[in-house]
């Protein structure tokens, strides 16, 4: 039976749940649990025995074991582990594999005994793995269970790779993989097509034998599973639901992961607040987009109706509140995203003056700035300010290989016609069919390979820039390098150097307004890099000049997903004609068009994502009471600490 919590907040959390301000907090606290259970079972003379998971979410726990190993003389050598699952087949040494994760990411750094290391092994011929999954669970048990075991959790709800329709009282077996998981694990495999259709994993009955279960979650792309997980009722279609019925288990979470939950999402429903501007206008744009009324139209019956009479008593007369957040919506809505000249601007979301701006826009990859934020850049410009743009990354990971091979051949038949080099040329051409026709899933492309991408990607930027009006001296490439040196591993890693290159910019153009990413969900996680790139930089700068101090960052979002209604600072109206500008801008990204090498778990191309989403925020804006607009992009100001 699920465990009932008692607490006024938590009470519709069926099982517990500890949340942290962040995900490196969060890392050292299990590390530090599995520390204390190794040193406590050797003080014993016993062994400890570790049930492991893969992935990025549990390589800040073995980056900090591997820290207390070498720094505070944590063995290994008392520790069998088993490890969850392993994709099928899969070679050992592949890049993919699980085996050569953990060796990467924790063997390989501490002193465990290899023989005491188990990985359910990828390379069995099929009438083989079922008998090894059998011996998998004999050796588990011979060993007295597990006593603890780490979980991640995919947006399936699958713990291990047990999918949608496991059983509670499975055991270790072949799966077949969600289409879902597929699309998520495309990164490490190059393309969707290259990720294998099936895993061995331990199954959600050998889970729930461990004496300890935790399990793990960062990030707002984990938040909507981790609520189903948490707060609804046990089901096959979410695996991880199963988890409730343990007596054993904690959820680990950061705050991104955690904030769908009912505590930090919806508050008014579980306990009284303390009722901030933020959280007023957040519950009542909740309530009147729940009961389908303009805020103009909500009654003091709804506020009592639906959690909220607290707010009524304590904050009303509620009709005040209803205009007081209506007129708050109203001046997120402006058509002049870069300051009105001559204006009143103190009620309008950017300032006056400067009447002319330095604006830049940060476009983490080469077609961000269009997508996400075509419109405001187009009419930036139509309005006289100075606009720069940056492209962070190259973006060349993201173009398909014919592609490049299609540009290489016309520069072939262009330099046969044009010039001498036409037989260096054409080596380079050979050397590069040559590999892409015996190239491996998620293999490394050749640096030649790398640069003709990047040409591709930097040709579409300079071209959808120039259809907003830009010239070329205001187009700057950064090829920002952590991108350039990234691994195929789970996770990239920001550098000085990332931040310098950035700083270094930022100097020059001294802007009186950013635009950066705020698209955190963006499943390669280049958005959040390019992003921390950027604040640390004008956090430094900030320090000294002046100009930094006065510089405002306005956040985008919509090439994955778009900013909550309550979140938007300034919404830019567009006309159908602004619309179809921006449209087109988009459509100069031709490698991207049609079918992306990445487009995550939405099926639809960019420019429809965009233009359905600018319609959406257009279409909350109007059912809440106010204008009806044909499309709006939204942006949220950065505030800095």
């Amino acid at each position: 039976m699920a465990r009932l919590n008692l607490l006024e907040e938590t009470r519709f959390e069926k099982l517990p749940v500890n949340v942290f301000d962040n995900e490196a907090e969060a890392c050292k606290t299990v590390a530090r649990k599995i520390s204390n259970l190794i040193i406590a079972k050797s003080e014993k003379m016993e062994k400890t025995i570790l049930g492991l998971a893969t992935g990025a979410t549990p390589i800040g726990v073995y980056a900090e074991l591997i820290r207390m190993h070498k720094e505070e003389g944590l063995s290994f050598k008392n520790v069998v582990t088993f490890n969850l699952d392993e994709y099928y087949p899969m070679k050992p040494n592949a890049e993919q594999s699980y085996v050569r994760f953990m060796k990467e990411n924790l063997f390989d750094h501490i002193d465990i005994n290899f023989d005491n290391v188990h990985v359910p092994d990828g390379t069995l011929k099929l009438e083989e793995v079922q008998q090894f999954c059998i011996n998998y669970e004999k050796k588990i048990t011979a060993y007295g269970g597990l006593d603890l075991q780490l979980l991640g959790i995919g947006r399936t709800g699958h713990i291990g790779f047990n999918e949608p329709g496991s059983a509670p009282n499975s055991g270790t077996r072949l799966v077949t993989l969600d289409d879902l998981t597929k699309k998520d694990a495309a990164k490490d495999f190059g393309a969707k097509s290259n990720v294998p259709l099936k895993a061995v994993t331990m199954g959600v009955g050998t889970i729930f034998k461990a004496k300890e279960i935790i399990l793990m979650a960062w990030g707002s792309k984990k938040a909507s599973i981790i609520k189903k997980a948490v707060e609804e009722d046990i089901s096959s279609e979410v695996p991880a639901t199963f988890l409730q019925l343990s007596d054993h288990v904690e959820f680990v979470l950061d705050k991104e992961a955690a904030s769908l939950l009912t505590r930090f999402d919806t508050p008014w429903l579980a306990k009284d607040c303390i009722w901030s501007d933020e959280m007023i206008k957040k519950a009542i744009i909740w309530l009147a987009s729940t009961l389908k009324k303009p805020i103009l139209k909500l009654t003091d019956e709804d506020y009592n109706n639906h959690g909220m009479s607290q707010l009524a008593t304590e904050k009303g007369p509620v009709y005040h509140l209803n205009i007081h957040i209506f007129n708050l919506l109203q001046h997120t809505i402006t058509g002049w995203p870069g300051g009105k000249p001559n204006a009143d601007d103190s009620q309008r979301p950017e300032r006056a003056k400067p009447a002319i701006k330095k604006s830049l826009i940060f476009s983490p990859h080469p077609d961000d700035d269009v997508i996400s934020m075509g419109g405001t850049f187009i009419r930036l410009i139509d309005q006289g300010h100075d606009v720069h743009v940056a492209y962070q990354t190259t973006g060349n990971n993201a173009v398909w290989d014919d592609d490049a091979i299609r540009y290489l051949e016309f520069a072939l038949g262009l330099s046969n016609a044009l010039s001498d080099e036409h037989q260096k040329l054409l080596g380079i051409y050979e050397d590069l069919k040559t590999f892409i026709n015996n190239k491996t899933p998620n293999q490394a492309d050749p640096e030649e390979l790398r640069q003709i991408k990047g040409l591709i990607r930097k040709g579409e930027a300079r071209a959808g820039a120039r259809y907003c009006g830009l010239n070329d001296d205001h187009i700057h490439f950064m090829e920002m390098p952590f991108y350039e040196k990234r691994k195929s591993s789970r996770r990239n890693e920001i550098s000085e150097d990332d931040v310098k290159v950035t700083m270094a910019l930022l100097q020059k153009i001294k802007p009186h307004q950013i635009f950066a990413a705020g698209d955190f969900a963006d499943p390669h996680g280049t958005h959040k890099i390019c992003f921390e790139a950027v604040k640390r930089a004008l956090e430094t700068l900030r320090k000294t000049e002046k100009w930094a101090q006065e510089c405002w960052v306005w956040l985008y979002r919509g090439a994955w997903h778009e900013w909550e209604t309550h979140e938007i600072e300034m919404a830019v109206p567009l006309s159908p004609q602004e619309l179809e500008r921006k449209k087109n801008a988009i459509f100069k990204h031709q490698s991207q068009k049609d079918r992306p090498v990445f487009p995550g778990d939405d099926a639809r191309e960019f420019w429809v994502r965009s233009e359905e989403r600018n319609k959406d925020t257009a279409k909350q804006y109007d059912e809440l009471g106010l204008a009806d607009y044909e499309a709006m992009e939204a942006f949220v100001k950065w505030k800095f600490n």
